[in-house]
């Protein structure tokens, strides 16, 4: 099989030859460029800069040199912006906390504070207060809040909300139309896309505006977690008009890109922590699940598009839920959360989602295990998850840059054997 049949079969939960894999086609998918650096050294491979695709997670670019030696089915289309809010293409070298060199874009414009904090600005703009912030020798940005919570006094605007959700542009779409093409005419990968604006419902990493200079509304992270409870309608209403943009936009997309694509992740909004729930079943059957529904029934009437769903945590009560809203796949599958056991989700819905991600626990195996204990991790997963298809294999969420090198090699070994 090609990568492009072998990813299709999976998700059509037919057998492939071998379980196909990604590393780096999202960014909840990806590696760090740290990692990448490292990994690239120890592969004997040309040193040089890491090409960076997500300044927000600094996840490198996979390139085509480790696509192949990593036996990677998937290639991505990147978006034209990032989570800052400015141009995505990396021009200018930066040097990562600890000392990795990354090529990052034009606006990526940073400053230290005394404390050795990194701040990054929306837009590049340092006239703005920073939207993101790196601890001290950290290797990513956390948001910086820059709203108080709401007032309830005062009357809420959704368009406040709804500041980051615009059309796509001619450019956008022909820069997409053009990538779509050239990847589906001259490879043979399994293309990725993430949403084209306005699909991601809720998702945290969006909530606090990190793209705009000066964000307004529910941008506080506890405050937005509460909003279902407090002020529903408000957030029906934001849902309602971002669905109104997400469809106007996958219309469009459609149009650029076609059935090129195999899978389009569509939101990353985790509705779980390590142990429980963060929404109950009910507000996300109720304040989700009809805007999600919209978007994955145009999508399932129209293209031959997969659409992907990102949640972390115990996600086992939603996920019924989750296959009413019409979501195919179910990402990173983190099983070492309460009641995501392999085999129970294997058992129960192996013939619903396909399961991309699961394939060895980032918590603790893959940082802290020995080689022999990845490997044998690794093909137990890979068997309960990949009988019959509907499995492509990923580890549950960004590869770290603290996982020992011979720890992922000892994976791609246990892939390979």
């Amino acid at each position: 099989m090609t990568s492009r049949e072998r990813v299709q079969a999976s998700l059509e939960h037919r057998t492939p030859d071998r379980v196909p894999r990604d590393f780096g086609s999202t960014g909840v998918t990806g590696i760090s460029a740290s990692f990448l650096f490292k990994l690239r050294r120890e592969l004997g491979l040309s040193e040089k800069p890491i090409r960076m695709f997500c300044p927000y997670q600094m996840l490198g670019e996979v390139d085509d040199e480790l696509r192949r030696i990593l036996k990677i089915d998937t290639i991505p289309i990147w978006p034209q912006g990032n989570l800052f809010g400015f141009d995505n293409t990396p021009v200018k070298e930066f040097i990562m906390n600890d000392g990795t060199p990354v090529i990052v874009p034009e606006c990526f414009n940073t400053s230290y504070e005394a404390d050795g904090r990194l701040f990054q600005y929306a837009r590049g703009d340092k006239s703005f207060p920073p939207s993101g912030v790196m601890p001290k020798g950290g290797f990513y940005f956390d948001a910086t809040v820059r709203v108080p919570p709401v007032d309830e006094d005062d009357e809420l605007d959704p368009n406040d909300n709804l500041e980051e959700f615009v059309l796509l542009s001619d450019e956008a779409l022909r820069i997409a139309e053009n990538a779509a093409k050239e990847l589906y005419n001259n490879t043979e990968y399994a293309i990725v896309c993430g949403g084209p604006g306005g699909t991601a419902l809720g998702d945290i990493a969006l909530v606090p505006g990190t793209m705009l200079p000066e964000p307004k509304g529910v941008r506080d992270i506890e405050d937005w977690y509460v909003s279902p409870l407090i002020r529903p309608d408000y957030i029906k209403e934001v849902f309602e008009r971002q669905t109104d943009i997400a469809l106007a936009n996958l219309k469009m997309f459609y149009q650029a890109v076609g059935d090129c694509v195999s899978v389009i992740k569509i939101c990353g909004a985790d509705f779980g922590n390590q142990m429980s729930l963060m929404i109950s079943p009910d507000v996300f059957k109720e304040i989700y699940l009809p805007y999600y529904k919209k978007m994955t029934d145009w999508i399932h009437e129209n293209t031959k598009w997969k659409v992907f769903k990102h949640s972390c945590g115990a996600i086992e009560p939603l996920l019924p839920h989750f296959i009413e809203a019409g979501f195919d796949i179910l990402n990173p599958v983190q099983i070492s959360a309460t009641n995501m056991e392999p085999e129970h989700l294997k058992t129960k819905y192996g013939d619903k989602f396909t399961f991309w991600g699961g394939g060895i626990r980032t918590q603790s195996t893959l940082p802290y295990g020995t080689p022999s204990e990845i490997k044998a991790e690794v093909k137990q997963l890979a068997s309960t998850f990949g009988d019959g298809g509907g499995f492509v294999f990923n580890t549950i969420h960004n590869v770290q840059p603290d996982i020992p090198v011979e720890n992922f090699l000892a994976m791609i070994e246990a892939l390979d054997s």
